[in-house]
């Protein structure tokens, strides 16, 4: 399992360095963006590849790129498409994954999403509060639809082991109508909106979606969803 992360590191002359928001320190930094894969399994995890973010006031300024050596090539990147780089490059690596996990800035993405389903990897992403969900019925946020889930939808599981042991919250899941243009009839995979609820403060949720083969159970979708911490542990 692969997830996609940031980190950030302080400079004046470093490659990449500017004023701009890092989720390590929660704010805009003077610093270098990362995007990084990490591979999961069983018996443990490690980084596999990186790609260094940067931002526009570097790739117009050819002259500052060739002073930090940075290649004429090096063109501009959103951390999207960086991220579907280095997805692309682990499978033709020949990289087993049967999944992806992402953060918010990845997850929200539909052309990240898209990608993953073209290459039939199943994924569990996470989306802000804010995600669209869309069917020929209409659009929704994907916390309004939450909010409409009954009490007998929460499920208690847990998604992984932390440094204090299980790492159990409350999770509810939805699967959504198959797209009658991208998906095949039957469907091999089915889309999820997911949620993740804090036992100690039930106001704190987290939300996904996900791409998942037919026949996956909702617990097994919150084990990815906890995998993701991987590329901490790693880091």
């Amino acid at each position: 399992m692969r997830r996609i992360s940031r980190t950030s590191r302080s400079g004046s002359t470093s490659a990449g360095v500017a004023r701009q928001y890092t989720g390590t320190s929660g704010k805009i930094d003077n610093c270098q963006i990362g995007v990084f894969a990490a591979y999961a399994t069983g018996h443990g995890r490690a980084l596999v590849d990186r790609e260094l973010y940067l931002p526009k006031s570097w790739t117009k300024d050819r002259e500052r790129c060739r002073e930090a050596k940075i290649p004429d090539e090096r063109t501009f990147a959103t951390k999207g498409e960086l991220a579907r780089g280095l997805v692309l490059r682990c499978l033709a690596a020949g990289l087993p994954a049967a999944w992806v996990t992402a953060g918010e800035a990845y997850g929200e993405n539909w052309s990240f999403r898209h990608l993953l389903e073209r290459l039939d990897v199943g994924y569990v992403v996470a989306v802000p509060k804010s995600q669209q969900i869309k069917s020929l019925a209409g659009i929704w946020r994907i916390d309004q639809l939450i909010e409409e889930a009954p009490d007998d939808a929460w499920q208690r599981l847990s998604c992984g082991d932390g440094a204090k042991g299980p790492r159990v919250y409350d999770w509810a899941a939805a699967k959504l109508p198959a797209n009658i243009i991208l998906d095949p009839d039957p469907p091999t995979h089915h889309r999820w909106v997911m949620a993740r609820r804090s036992l100690s403060d039930p106001s704190q949720l987290a939300y996904y979606l996900a791409y998942a083969p037919v026949g996956v159970e909702i617990g097994e979708l919150a084990r990815v969803a906890g995998s993701r911490w991987a590329i901490e542990e790693c880091f």
